[in-house]
This record gives C-alpha cells, sequence and structure tokens, in this order.
C-alpha cells in the first residue's frame, strides 16, 4: 500500500513538472545553481570530492535542489545538468531529470543537492541513454569524501557511477539505487536554441553557450587543481 501511494504521488509529481514548462530563464537559473554548489563543495576542503576520483571523472552531473517528500512514502524529484570531459575540455551541459522514490514510514519534506561523477567511459555511456536507473541499469556507488581520497578503493573496480548528497552544509556518499536518470531534450534544445543530441554536446561538438561558461569553468578548474595535486 506504502508503495502504490509512493508510486502515485511520484507519476503526479512528475505529470505537473512535466506540464511546467521551463523559460530559458528558468534553464540559467539552474546552471548558475549548480555552478554555486560545484564552488561550494570544492571549497569545503577537507570534506569534498578527492582530487583521485576527480583526476579519472569522464563527467559530471549537478542536480540543485533534489525534492524529496514524504507521507507514508517517500518520492524525490530534480533537475540538473550535466558536462563532459572531451579532448579539448569539459564540453557544454545538457539538461537531465532524476527521479525515484524511498518507501517507509515517513513525514516532512526535504531539499538536498545531488552530484554524479562518472569515473569511466561505462559513466559516460550511461549518461548518453535517454533513460537508466542507478542500481539496476547502471552500477552506483556512495562517493568516498576527502581531500586525499585515501577511502576505499572498490569503487575503481565495481562502480560506474560514484553519487553524492549534500543536505543542511553536509556533504556525503550517498545510495540512490532505484533512482531514475533520464534526458531531458525539450529543456536542452531550448536551451541551445536548436536540436541537438545529447552524445553530440557531451562530445564536445557543440560550443559552450555564454550563459554556461562560468560552470564549465568551475567543473574544468576542479579538474586541473586536482591534476596539479596528484
Amino acid at each position: 500500500m506504502k508503495k502504490a501511494i509512493a508510486s502515485v504521488c511520484l507519476c503526479f509529481m512528475l505529470t505537473c513538472t512535466a506540464l511546467a514548462a521551463s523559460s530559458r530563464e528558468d534553464l540559467q537559473a539552474r546552471i548558475d545553481a549548480a555552478k554555486i554548489v560545484m564552488d561550494q563543495i570544492m571549497g569545503a576542503q577537507d570534506r569534498n570530492i578527492p582530487m583521485n576520483i576527480l583526476q579519472q571523472a569522464t563527467c559530471v552531473a549537478v542536480v540543485p535542489g533534489m525534492k524529496k517528500g514524504a507521507f507514508f512514502g517517500g518520492v524525490q524529484y530534480g533537475q540538473g545538468v550535466v558536462t563532459c570531459r572531451t579532448g579539448h575540455g569539459w564540453s557544454a551541459p545538457v539538461f537531465i531529470r532524476m527521479a525515484g522514490g524511498s518507501f517507509g514510514l515517513q513525514f516532512g519534506g526535504q531539499s538536498t543537492d545531488l552530484i554524479l561523477v562518472a569515473v569511466n567511459d561505462r559513466g559516460l555511456q550511461d549518461l548518453l541513454k535517454s533513460k537508466f536507473k542507478i542500481g539496476g541499469d547502471a552500477s552506483a556507488a556512495a562517493g568516498p569524501v576527502g581531500r586525499s581520497g585515501q577511502a576505499a578503493t572498490d569503487w575503481k573496480m565495481n562502480a560506474e557511477l560514484l553519487s553524492y548528497s549534500r543536505n543542511k552544509g553536509l556533504f556525503a556518499g550517498i545510495d540512490l539505487d532505484g533512482t531514475s536518470v533520464s534526458q531531458n531534450e525539450e529543456d536542452t534544445e531550448l536551451y541551445f536554441g536548436g536540436s541537438h543530441t545529447f552524445e553530440s554536446i557531451l562530445k564536445g561538438e557543440v560550443p559552450v553557450p555564454a550563459g554556461a561558461a562560468a560552470f564549465v569553468r568551475t567543473v574544468a578548474h576542479s579538474f586541473v587543481t586536482s591534476k596539479d595535486h596528484k
């Protein structure tokens, strides 16, 4: 029963969101929020994404303010952006949706910043799919934190994606099994002013729009910094 209620709530949330079309200003605000999340997390020094993970990152997804509500069954939904490493820097961002449910006796709600880091080419291929489920279609693990990154190294062998969350200032790895990730083609087309495939954008074949340059530079700076500290 609880699972059914959560499923209905999630479907209702997704339907309402789909009907509320984004404006270009909304999309720019989403990119700006993603930049702020990256700035704040990477500025935490001893509680950020480890250097050795950033060195191997193929893509970074940022979902600022993912919503999670609960009433006898939790639902969560958020929208964010993805950029990937290319042979000449980091790509222009594309827009994604993340949605999932958690079941159990829960009340209240919260807003959480999420980050997904693809650490190999399999993770990149996942993000090129129109939709996939974490823990099902794509292997994921709660990402380790700490400047040195000397935590467990199992992720190197077992995970395609590392997941992180930040809630009320606390930054830690998170289990997102069951959460779906899907391409938001409508928002991507609106932001770029034309139709481009996710693959062409994430492989660097489409120039970075001026409004997204600051976000891409922030990700690129984090990557360069990690190499400097190798």
